[in-house]
């Protein structure tokens, strides 16, 4: 006998978009760690850490932090 449901759900239910922008809830300064930590599941915190350390090294992180800030996207 079959059940008289109008509609059963599928099994496969799709997994949720990735987003890669700014996180607005989570955010110190601009929200680009946070929303960099989102997109890959990762703690912010860790995201925050690891751009200071690499600030300490030569190179254009502050310059690529800025370059983002204005690319991302608001969440």
């Amino acid at each position: 006998m079959t059940e008289n449901t109008p509609f059963t759900q599928s099994p496969y239910t799709p997994a949720p978009q990735k987003r890669f922008a700014r996180d607005l809830q989570n955010n110190w300064i601009g929200g680009v760690c946070a929303g960099i930590a989102r997109y890959f599941g990762i703690d912010a915190t860790l995201v925050r850490v690891l751009f200071v350390v690499s600030c300490l090294l030569p190179g254009p992180q502050f310059l690529l932090y800025l370059l983002l800030w204005l690319v991302m996207p608001k969440d």
